[in-house]
């Protein structure tokens, strides 16, 4: 066999079936689009569903790709096997109701045995029981022996809840006995490593019903999966993934940090290949535009981020390191996927910050556990419950390691099994959002076959003459229509824009010999015709009716203003914030524009000022829109910006606003900036960790919302008595004055608590031995509370003070204890926690120091009446 690179075996996989007629589909992003079923890209045919369950027919039929995925299904089963990663790139090749069973597996065999020049005598495969089509072509076209052909069942059959399914033949290639378990029954699917799988070729063609059967398919389809780093384990002719030419500079990069070599200690190399494998996760998230932060994706990303970086510790690396590593997952991966090589800086900027935050993070979780500890110790208990430490893992990312080795230092244990559970239910509750949302439902109807040709003329025409070819009403062809019904229409002309690439269907209006019809949305139909859903308001409509085909002008005068704003918005933001900006999402309608974008955090004033005044400047220039068709290669050459979620062909349409904004685009805009007219950005705000969202106005809404401003300003000048010009000022001095009489309000504040201090040392009391101030008191504020805690214990060497008020119809409490008193088993938190219980409210904190609150305020005696049973209880049980 040949001893090939990862990047070669890829170019080769590629090759081979572009050869056999395949168009290369590049990978697609790591983010689904229009999927709300997936996390991630997890498999190489997932962003090709719409191919497979009828929505979309792609222009050709057999298709290759190199697919970058993620799966997070066993985070912590990577390091410790030969083969969990949770980043992984998957050859497949896939067919559309073109070739089948034939061509899938006698190209499977011809790639591996004369491309890769594997050994034919250490290949078997496996194939579904009832499979004996797949067994002919195997054992007689292919000549494999029958020993080497094994018949399965549920692991040969591929399916995900109801839509397309079928058997499918996992191709294994034998790593030798020294690989094996010894039984005399191990085989391919055996669990030990002898057997390794590198090919699974699935034979779509059932279709499941909800009803639990399954019909064959009209047209089968064909979807094959290899995994690169498998395949590269056996032609590089290593013992694992990690050894190959796809991880290794990672992990000797990581070693040259660290002070130690791989595979000298097992419980170093475990370390790393955490740390390759989680950064390679991470950096290629992050080029997809997926930033750590607390939920989703963004949560995963940040969950692998530390999982790695407490590895690195685990190896000796005590500070950022990481960030180092991204320019080596660029020199393996880069020059085949360029977002890595064009957002390596930025990369290495989230990496390195990240880093910094979670080492930050690592002294907060030692305080939180700290507090836990300080409670146990205070009810006499040595175990820190699972639930307390799958709290610290999953909610402040705590590593448990981490957690018993702290709580080992203060002679505590951990429930483990307790996390454990905790740990697995969070895992339930994973995999049954997967198992309900992971279905791939059919959505194969009379669309799928219907091929006559509906050319869309609305670039230029807003009212056509057209012929209707084409009514459905509820997945059924129809000949007519009457008052009231909702339908399906298709012309052979039209000028209705169908919502794609953000931009909102128009709407408007058919008029035909015997009736007239509302046009509310329009979409695209499987090949690609407009899809008109109309209302019949008026007579009826008939299938070949001649009608006239009518777009609201004013809707879509509005809707392209928004639309060519949006590409000036998109390079305004890349000027101000940097190139690492990147389009997330759009929805362009007539009445405002929504642009959602990578990016860190929120915007200055400044910076949205900058960018709101750099579109304006872009509309004034009135620079002319020009739109052309050219090859993608050329537009690629002209520097065009692609857009979120579309898929291009070799003939692409590029949007060019002067010398300014350049996209591919296939939707409506105007055809000068300056009839945009003005733009105003309404509102900026975060989606998600690292994505943020602006909503602006143009033209007539824009001025609009001018007018509406002007309103607000006038009106606040009428309030405090000012002209327009001088308001500014006029509202500095009044803030001036109102920060002159807090101040004083202050003051006074402090001379009456300075005189209640004195009063409640003199009502120092003794209960059950121990020195208490407690007071219910009126209209002090938390802060004030604290103040008054403070002074009162600050010349007192022992105390117990419980203080109380209400203030704006809400009770608060505070608590504090000296340190002398919690050795005895006051603690704080526990004594504000009782006191808050008894007016309805609840709190906690510190040993030490604690606060709490509370909602009916009739019950503050009662509570401070409280704290005299809390005390005495607890200093029984000491003195017991």
């Amino acid at each position: 066999m040949k001893p090939l690179s990862g990047q070669q075996i890829r170019r080769l996989f590629k090759e081979f079936y572009a050869e056999r007629g395949h168009s290369i589909f590049p990978s697609a992003s790591l983010v689904p689009h229009d999927d709300p079923t997936l996390l991630w890209i997890n498999a190489g045919m997932a962003p090709l569903k719409p191919y497979f369950d009828g929505r979309e027919i792609p222009e050709n039929p057999r298709i290759v790709n190199s697919q970058k995925c993620i799966r997070t299904n066993d985070i912590e089963e990577v390091g410790h096997t030969a083969r969990h990663q949770t980043f992984f790139e998957m050859l497949g090749n896939f067919s559309f109701g073109d070739y089948f069973k034939r061509e899938a597996i006698t190209w499977a065999w011809t790639f591996l045995t004369e491309v890769l020049e594997l050994d034919g005598e250490r290949l078997s495969v496996t194939i579904h029981v009832n499979d004996d089509e797949a067994f002919d072509i195997w054992h007689k076209e292919v000549g494999l022996p029958e020993a080497r052909i094994y018949r399965g069942e549920e692991d040969n059959f591929w399916e995900i809840g109801e839509g397309p399914c079928g058997p499918c033949s996992e191709i294994f290639y034998d790593r030798g006995e020294q690989f094996g378990c010894g039984s005399d029954t191990c085989q391919p699917g055996c669990d030990c490593d002898r057997y390794l799988e590198i090919w699974n070729l699935v034979f779509t063609q059932y279709n499941k019903g909800a009803d639990g059967e399954y019909t064959p398919l009209p047209k089968k389809n064909i979807d094959t999966g290899s995994g690169l780093e498998r395949l590269a384990s056996v032609l590089q002719d290593v013992p694992n993934n990690f050894e190959t030419d796809l991880f290794r500079p990672i992990i000797d990069k990581t070693g040259e940090l660290a002070g130690r070599r791989y595979g000298e200690r097992s419980e170093d190399d475990v370390h790393f290949k955490i740390v390759a494998d989680h950064l390679r996760t991470v950096a290629f998230a992050i080029g997809d535009g997926v930033l750590p932060g607390n939920e989703g994706r963004s949560y995963i990303i940040r969950r692998l981020l530390r999982r790695a970086v407490r590895s690195g510790r685990r190896l000796g690396i005590e500070k950022p390191f990481m960030y180092q590593l991204v320019d080596v997952v660029d020199e393996i991966m880069g020059a085949d996927y360029p977002e890595i090589r064009e957002k390596r800086q930025l990369i290495s900027r989230v990496v390195k910050t990240e880093e910094e935050r979670f080492h930050e993070t690592l002294i907060e979780g030692e305080a939180l556990l700290a507090d836990v500890i300080g409670s146990l110790q205070a009810t006499g208990k040595t175990v820190i419950s699972g639930d307390d430490a799958f709290k610290l893992y999953d909610t402040y990312g705590f590593p448990i390691d981490l957690t018993i080795e702290i709580a080992s230092e203060s002679g505590f244990t951990v429930d483990r099994d307790g996390f454990e559970q905790a740990l697995e239910a969070q895992r339930e509750r994973a995999r049954a959002a997967r198992h309900t949302n992971e279905g791939m439902s059919s959505q194969r109807g009379v669309l799928e076959t219907f091929t006559t040709p509906s050319t869309f003329v609305g670039y230029g025409q807003l009212t056509v003459d057209a012929e209707i070819i084409g009514l459905v009403r509820d997945g059924d062809w129809i000949d007519g229509a009457g008052v009231g019904d909702e339908i399906q229409v298709i012309l052979d002309t039209t000028p209705f824009y169908a919502e794609s690439g953000g931009q909102v269907a128009d709407k408007g209006e058919m008029v035909g010999p015997a009736g007239r019809a509302e046009v509310l949305d329009v979409k695209k139909a499987p090949h690609g015709q407009n899809v008109h859903t109309v209302r019949v308001v008026d007579g009826t409509l008939h299938q070949g009716d001649a009608v006239r085909a009518v777009v609201d002008a004013s809707l879509r005068k509005d809707t392209v203003k928004n639309h060519t704003a949006t590409h000036l918005l998109h390079k305004a933001l890349r000027e101000v914030l940097g190139t690492h900006v990147a389009q997330a999402g759009s929805l362009v309608e007539p009445e405002r524009l929504r642009f959602d974008f990578s990016h860190f955090g929120p915007l200055t004033e400044e910076e949205l000022r900058d960018v709101e005044t750099r579109v304006n400047a872009a509309i004034w220039r009135d620079d002319a829109v020009v739109i052309e068709e050219m090859d993608i290669d050329a537009a690629k050459a002209m520097g065009a910006m692609a857009l979120f979620g579309e898929k291009y062909g070799n003939r692409v349409r590029v949007v060019q606003a002067g010398d300014y904004s350049i996209e591919l685009c296939g939707g409506c805009h105007v055809e000068r900036t300056g009839l945009i007219g003005q733009f105003l950005i309404v509102s900026e705000t975060g989606i998600g960790s690292g994505t943020r969202r602006i909503e602006a106005v143009t033209g007539r809404h824009a001025y609009a919302l001018a007018t509406a401003r002007k309103q607000i300003i006038e009106q606040a000048a009428s309030l405090l008595k000012a002209g327009e010009s001088n308001l500014v000022d006029r509202i500095s001095r009044t803030l001036d004055e109102v920060k002159q009489l807090e101040r004083e309000l202050d003051s006074a504040k402090a001379r009456l608590n300075h005189a209640r201090v004195g009063e409640l040392k003199d009502r120092v009391e003794t209960i059950a031995g121990v020195p208490v101030i407690r007071a219910a008191l009126s209209d002090i504020d938390m802060d004030g509370l604290r103040q008054l805690a403070d002074e009162l214990k600050s010349d007192k060497p022992s105390y117990i003070v419980v203080l109380g008020s209400v203030h704006n119809e809400r009770v608060q409490f505070v608590a504090a204890v000296s340190k002398d008193l919690q050795a005895q088993g006051f603690h704080a938190g526990q004594i504000v926690k009782e006191v808050a219980a008894v007016a309805g409210g609840g709190g906690g904190g510190r040993p030490d120091m604690a606060q709490a609150g509370a909602k009916d305020p009739d019950k503050l005696p009662a509570a401070i009446e409280k704290v005299e049973e809390i005390v005495s209880s607890v200093a029984g049980n000491t003195r017991a």
